[in-house]
Parts: structure tokens; C-alpha cells; sequence
């Protein structure tokens, strides 16, 4: 009897120890379905493609003036958006760089006047289509700025016309120096000393061509290429006087000031206030440019996304006005995007 009751006992707990295990398996895998439930996405919704990851190059060169604007936008590009992307920005020339852009050495160029019609036809015989393959961006306004030393005391306010009428070939004095006095005769009688930048540059087309209309300058005007080198002519000359983009004014007020410019209705400092082609300094306004070479944007994906981050609200809308430019409206802005971004 007693060998019985083990038996029955010891079958008992085998049952039990096994029921116990098929339980525990159950609960665990109830567990398993409550801590990873499937996620259903809301109505509407679309999962996001993962992000490209950028790399590669885009070179830029062109207009100095519109150089330090360009290469700010580039630093907080490869500083904020895309890090494995190198842009590399140069200061040629507006000229100089178009020449590069023409047979397709650039991804973008910059310029502070317009391409011309005979650049945009040599774009054609290197096989481009200008109205297809080039995108002209009007970037930002700069304000033609005419600077002299800070000692100059009398030059301080001039007509667009006095200023003009210097830079003219035809001196007012026959041995072909022109005195501040010839200007105004309660000036002093000391030569004047004309400088501004060379025919490398967009802003000596434009005052040139523009303003100029296109009459050779004073045969004793001394061009440079670097605009550097005519901050410290100017700085180191109480007769001096050169013309240049506002943001390199802006950036050298401790060594030079800017001549306020009468265009008929009284003196009108350069700022970012007057400076627009509505304002009061619109009469020495004038537009500058990037050009962006879209056969290349459509080759190489991180020249159309810097492209895009140029015309974007992070871009020249936000930097313009830190480096001396008046930004456009954003609707301008935005319907550069729209052309972008309708790139494949």
C-alpha cells in the first residue's frame, strides 16, 4: 500500500511540474507580445526615407565682392548642414570666374553685374543651353560705396555728378591732374588719387558700363585686383578716394568713410536702410549674382542641395545683411527654390 501511494504520488508531481512548464512557456510568450506591440501609422501619414549622406566638392569662384557673402554661406553649410562636403569658394574675378564657368571648370560662379550676351553665347559653342543648363540666382543688392581717408574733411559730401565728372578721362587741367579744388574751389589745391578695382572685377564693369556709360576713367587711376590692398591705398592717403562693394566699407569703417552721395535730393549715406533699387541710394544700387551651372546640379547631388541651401531661408536671405548686402524679398527666394527643387 504503501509502495502504491509513492507511485501515485511521484506520477502527481511529474504531471504537475509539467503543466507548470507549459504555463510559464504561455506567459512568456504573452509577455513578449505586450512589451513589442506592431506600431500602425495615423492616417495620412508617409515614413520618411532616410537621409542621403553627402560628400564630394562644389567649387565656386568669381566676384571678390560677393565673395565674403558667398563663402559665409559655404562656412555654415559644411558647419551646420553638410560636413562631408567641401565647397571651395574663390575671388577671381567676376570676369575671371565666367571665364572658368564657360567651358565647365566651375559648379557655380559668382559675379557682381550680369553675364553678358557674347558669355552667354560662348557658353553655347562649349555645348551649354544657356536657357536650360545655367540658372542666374540674383543673390542679394549691394550699394556701389565711394570711400576716403579719414583725415579727408571737405569730400565727405559730393553730387553723383562731381563724383562722375572726376573719374572721367578728360581732366579739367591740362597736365592731366585733377586737384580737389577743380571739384569744388574752396577744396584744397592737391592732386586727387583715383583707385578702384581692375577689369578683372564686376563692380569696375559696372561703374564703368553702368555708370560711366562706358567713358575711360582718369588716365591716372590706379586699378588693383585685390580690394585688400585698396583699403590700405586709401588708408594711408589723405587724397585718396576708390569705389568698391558696401561690405568692404562696412568691414574697414576704422580706417576709412564713405562719401555721402547727393543724387538731387541731398546727401544719402550707404546702409542697408538707403541701399535697394526703391531707396534713397538706389541710383548706385545694383544687383549681384550666382550662376549656377545645372547640368552639373543634376550630375552631382551636393551642388543641387548647396544650390538650394544658397536660396533657402538659412542662406543669403539670413547672411545678406551680415556681410554688407540688402537681401531681396523671400519671395524672390522662393521661386529660385521652386525651380531647384523641380530638378531630377
Amino acid at each position: 500500500m504503501r509502495k502504491s501511494l509513492g507511485f501515485k504520488t511521484a506520477i502527481l508531481l511529474l504531471i504537475t511540474v509539467l503543466l507548470m512548464g507549459i504555463f510559464a512557456g504561455c506567459g512568456s510568450n504573452n509577455t513578449a507580445t505586450t512589451a513589442a506591440p506592431a506600431t500602425t501609422a495615423a492616417p495620412g501619414a508617409t515614413t520618411a526615407a532616410p537621409a542621403v549622406k553627402l560628400s564630394g566638392q562644389v567649387i565656386i569662384d568669381g566676384s571678390g565682392t560677393v565673395y565674403p557673402l558667398m563663402a559665409h554661406i559655404a562656412e555654415q553649410y559644411m558647419t551646420t548642414k553638410e560636413k562631408d562636403v567641401s565647397v571651395q569658394v574663390g575671388r577671381a574675378g567676376s570676369s575671371a570666374g565666367i571665364k572658368k564657368f564657360i567651358p565647365g571648370e566651375l559648379d557655380l560662379v559668382d559675379a557682381s553685374r550680369a553675364m553678358k550676351t557674347e558669355e552667354k553665347e560662348q557658353l553655347e559653342q562649349n555645348g551649354y543651353k544657356y536657357d536650360e543648363e545655367v540658372l542666374e540666382i540674383k543673390i542679394a543688392l549691394d550699394g556701389l560705396t565711394f570711400v576716403i581717408n579719414k583725415d579727408n574733411t571737405w569730400a565727405t559730401e559730393m553730387t553723383r555728378d562731381e563724383i562722375v565728372n572726376m573719374y572721367l578721362s578728360k581732366a579739367l587741367k591740362a597736365d592731366d591732374k585733377v586737384l580737389w579744388s577743380d571739384v569744388r574751389a574752396e577744396w584744397p589745391s592737391e592732386e586727387v588719387k583715383f583707385f578702384g578695382p581692375n577689369e578683372n572685377h564686376g563692380t569696375f564693369e559696372f561703374f564703368y558700363e553702368v555708370i560711366m556709360k562706358k567713358q575711360d576713367l582718369v588716365a591716372t587711376a590706379n586699378l588693383q585686383q585685390e580690394y585688400s590692398t585698396l583699403v590700405d591705398l586709401v588708408s594711408k592717403d589723405k587724397n585718396a578716394i576708390a569705389f568698391f562693394g558696401f561690405g568692404y566699407y562696412v568691414n574697414n569703417q576704422d580706417k576709412l568713410q564713405a562719401v555721402k552721395v547727393d543724387f538731387g535730393n541731398g546727401p544719402v549715406e550707404p546702409t542697408l536702410a538707403t541701399i535697394g533699387e526703391e531707396l534713397p541710394y538706389s541710383g548706385f544700387t545694383r544687383p549681384v549674382f550666382t550662376y549656377v551651372n545645372l547640368r552639373y546640379a543634376k550630375e552631382k547631388p551636393q551642388v543641387l542641395d548647396f544650390a538650394k541651401y544658397v536660396v533657402s531661408e538659412e542662406g543669403a536671405s539670413k547672411l545678406a545683411g551680415e556681410n554688407g548686402f540688402a537681401p531681396l524679398p523671400t519671395e524672390v527666394y522662393a521661386e529660385y527654390m521652386s525651380v531647384l527643387e523641380a530638378i531630377k
